[in-house]
């Protein structure tokens, strides 16, 4: 008998796993990161909160992070490369909508890994080893976003119009991939299997990306028109504040800004 791979062995668990990573936890976390960017449109403060929301959790984060992002990230998009390397669009011989959608869902797909991978490095500069960020991190203009001045350091990480069209067409993959993919997942998963179900989850999921479309929308126009020096002053007057209140410790990498 010939030799099959760990893939095809597993591969009806895997393709379900992998379509249900795509919504929880991966999708569920793209609606509360764009939900707190949002905020940014508010004020610099009000961003500057949830960001210090986030990293109260302080040695937990990049546990929290790894086991609940990255992972299910890295998972779903490694597997659907895999997916998409066995899989054959149609679209030549048979332009219909669903076969449209069967490619742009691929293309998506690789457009949305490629672009979160890149976005990870630009905001985080993914690692924090001295000789990576002096060697890779820096040359690149990684690690752009600093938590201690969270508005005025993605806005001025953004600020480039190139980067923002970049991360517009970037996140709005992201957004048709999760809209059109949490259909798929209902089909994968049996939530609706008649063709009048399948209509009705077809309606629901295209409001959802639409709404998600314009809290894409919201996001961009609030990084590309904060006053980055207002933010800025703000976010130090925040800080000081809470250091004199001991609601946070002093940190080094703020100081040496």
């Amino acid at each position: 008998m010939a030799a099959t791979t760990f893939f095809a062995r597993h591969e009806f668990f895997i393709r379900r796993l992998h379509s249900i990573t795509g919504v929880f936890p991966v999708g569920v976390y793209m609606l509360v990161h764009l939900a707190v960017n949002a905020s940014l449109l508010s004020a610099p403060s009000t961003f500057q909160k949830n960001v210090y929301q986030i990293h109260s959790l302080e040695s937990l984060l990049p546990i929290v992070e790894w086991l609940f992002v990255l992972l299910p990230i890295l998972f779903h998009g490694i597997i659907g490369i895999v997916i998409i390397r066995s899989g054959q669009a149609n679209t030549s011989m048979y332009p219909y909508a669903a076969n449209i959608r069967y490619t742009l869902q691929r293309a998506t797909g690789i457009i949305a890994f490629a672009f979160i991978i890149w976005h990870v490095f630009h905001m985080h500069g993914w690692f924090h080893f001295d000789a990576w960020k002096e060697i890779v991190v820096a040359p690149l203009h990684g690690a752009q976003f600093k938590p201690f001045n969270a508005g005025s350091t993605l806005g001025l990480a953004m600020s480039n119009v190139v980067v923002l069209v970049l991360y517009a067409i970037g996140v709005l993959s992201c957004v048709y991939h999760l809209a059109n993919g949490l259909w798929t997942m209902g089909i994968t998963w049996g939530l609706w299997t008649s063709q009048a179900a399948q209509r009705r989850a077809n309606r629901l999921c295209a409001g959802f990306g639409v709404a998600m479309a314009l809290l894409v929308a919201v996001v961009l126009y609030g990084v590309a028109t904060v006053d980055i020096q207002a933010a800025r002053e703000t976010e130090d007057r925040m800080y000081e504040s809470m250091v004199d209140s001991r609601e946070i410790r002093p940190n080094p990498a703020k100081r040496s800004e």
